[in-house]
């Protein structure tokens, strides 16, 4: 790796482009506006696989460099076949990995190299609003919980803070946290 690169990369964020695109961003904020999307389909019993799609965002269609798919199911316990990870685990799944992009981010934008960022979460969920054996339950999560151990070359603090910002900015954390409108199309055949 060349000396420059080693400069602009911290923490495997290329720093000189994170910064490159708030700034183009800031001139033109009609850049900033994405739309991602995904299509699913059902496989069987409590199996269904999505596929991850193009997406657009910075002014055109954008394409992934990977072919995404990704199964779900419910374990056995819950009548499915433990095909995947059920719904409510990709939503753990996604504001873990949500929080820990963030905090990379952020610490590699202060200047601070990171040597671990580890993280467990949880999510309490009392199946009867589900099972429609209680309306006062709701159906999804009661509560969730993650803790973060973080180790990096800046005091306590700093690392605390980073934590913050990762979590005053993570888009997943602001869908869980607040009320998104989802609207629900049906056609039959």
């Amino acid at each position: 790796m060349s000396e420059t690169m080693e400069a602009t990369v911290r923490n495997g964020v290329p720093v000189d482009q994170l910064f490159g695109t708030i700034n183009v961003v800031k001139s033109q904020r009609e850049l900033a506006a994405f739309q991602f999307r995904a299509s699913n389909q059902w496989v069987n019993g409590t199996h269904s696989r999505t596929m991850i799609e193009d997406f657009t965002g910075a002014g055109g269609v954008q394409q992934h460099g990977t072919e995404f798919v990704l199964d779900a199911d419910h374990p056995a316990v819950l009548c499915g076949e433990d095909n995947g990870p059920s719904p409510v685990e990709y939503l753990l799944h996604a504001l873990a990995t949500c929080l820990t992009a963030g905090i990379a981010n952020v610490a590699a934008a202060r200047g601070i190299e990171l040597t671990s960022v580890e993280s467990r979460i949880e999510g309490d969920m009392d199946l009867q609003g589900i099972l429609g054996l209680s309306d006062e339950v709701r159906n999804g999560y009661q509560a969730m919980r993650i803790s973060f151990v973080v180790e990096g070359d800046a005091p306590a603090e700093q690392l605390e803070a980073i934590v913050a910002q990762s979590q005053a900015r993570s888009a997943v954390f602001d869908v869980i946290t607040n009320q998104v409108p989802v609207s629900i199309d049906v056609a039959t055949k």
